[in-house]
């Protein structure tokens, strides 16, 4: 009996997908769950299992977008498997290895430089430098080699013959669903909102001070390193809770607040950008959003975010200074209202009490929606977010502890 594997459900508002990579060949064998082809979608990349074991017959082809529901293939359970299968695949590369092992580099090895056509003087140059005639592009009649050549194998030493260092050529390659995702909400996202980015910049020593001095014991502690991106969700959540507009998005003619800060991290995916969420952010200790940090991170760059963590969000935070950014002007991960950007730190003079003293500084940059975010709150939130990671000790409690401990 052969049965049908189609493309599954894979989100209310997604209708179609990509084949991305067949695992399998046609006439294939594959066992039950066995992943036998890769999917993506406008949010994620996602793998297609084989339901039943059986021969794999191919219907959709590599680069195909299909809608949900779609046949991908077919698979022939009634098939014997064959017993022999694994045992001729790994013996067929050993064959073929032999062969030129034993005889085809022999024949190459053995023929003498002077059967080489070149010219006379060509040939003296190989010889006395050595030259390996294979990396020689000739360019003479009836592939003889010319003493230019010769010169030209030497002076670019390691380029493949007849490899143009400078071109012209094009190429033209199918924007994959998740670019065109990407490509769209950008576009709807600057027409559709009143953006606006607000400036400020942070002195880091405390941060860097801290780290410095526990991250060891951190990191034996927690299993996790101590970096940036948890300073900065903390004081992130403490300031979104004062600043509510912040955490909010419009929705129609009504205004939806949150009471919860799920924080978006942007992360460099090998597909594109993409803003894993870390739920509840304001409830989780410093270790915690590490451990939420490197979890996303690391599924991101293996394609392996599943839809729901790519979903929702309530503030959006991405680091620019991991790859050498000054300043930028972020724009905002629509429906939310708001993204902070993080910049490259770098010592800068800074005038302290009439003295001039190096600080490592970094820019950060607050991009708003300025519909719901009024600039009054748009500046103190970032005023926050500033005092908070100039002084750490106040997200123990939000605040300055003596004044927590009058109730001031």
């Amino acid at each position: 009996m052969a049965i049908e594997i189609k493309v599954p459900t894979v989100g209310e508002s997604i209708s179609e997908v990509t084949l991305v990579k067949w695992h399998k060949k046609d006439g294939e064998w594959a066992n039950r769950d066995e992943v036998i082809a890769e999917l993506e979608s406008e949010k994620a990349t996602f793998e297609l299992n084989a339901e039943q074991a059986g021969v794999i017959k191919i219907i959709a082809q590599e680069g195909a977008t299909l809608n949900i529901g779609d046949v991908v293939c077919s698979i022939d359970t009634d098939a014997v498997k064959p017993e022999g299968a694994e045992k001729t695949t790994e013996d067929r590369p050993q064959t073929t290895e032999e062969k030129p092992a034993a005889t085809q580099p022999q024949t190459t090895d053995d023929k003498p430089q002077t059967e080489v056509k070149a010219t006379p003087v060509a040939a003296a140059i190989i010889a006395d430098k050595k030259v390996d005639v294979k990396s020689v592009s000739a360019s003479g009649s009836n592939g003889r080699i010319m003493k230019q050549d010769v010169m030209d194998a030497l002076n670019n030493p390691g380029r493949k013959p007849g490899i143009e260092l400078f071109t012209r050529n094009d190429r033209s390659e199918k924007m994959s669903n998740l670019r065109k995702t990407i490509s769209r909400r950008l576009v709807e996202a600057k027409n559709t909102t009143a953006m606006l980015t607000t400036f400020n910049e942070v002195d880091m020593s405390a941060i860097m001070d801290i780290r410095k001095k526990y991250k060891d014991n951190f990191k034996e502690l927690h299993g996790v390193n101590l970096g940036f991106m948890s300073f900065f969700t903390k004081a992130c959540t403490y300031a979104l809770q004062e600043f509510p507009s912040v955490n909010a998005y419009i929705d129609g003619e009504n205004i939806i607040y949150h009471d919860y800060c799920d924080i978006s991290i942007a992360v460099s995916a090998p597909k594109g950008l993409v803003v894993p969420v870390i739920r509840n952010a304001e409830s989780l200790s410093m270790a915690g959003i590490e451990a939420a940090v490197v979890d996303l991170a690391t599924k991101a760059k293996g394609n392996k975010l599943t839809i729901e963590e790519m979903t929702g969000g309530t503030f959006t935070i991405t680091n620019g200074g991991i790859f050498g950014s000054m300043m930028s002007t972020p724009i905002i991960n629509i429906p939310q209202s708001a993204i902070l950007g993080m910049h490259n730190i770098l010592e800068r003079p800074m005038a302290v009490n009439g003295q001039v003293v190096i600080k490592p500084m970094m820019y950060v940059a607050l991009s708003y929606d300025h519909r719901i975010i009024d600039g009054r709150e748009s500046v103190g939130f970032l005023v926050r977010v500033k005092e908070l990671l100039e002084n750490p000790a106040l997200m123990l409690f939000g605040k300055d502890p003596v004044k927590s401990l009058l109730e001031l």
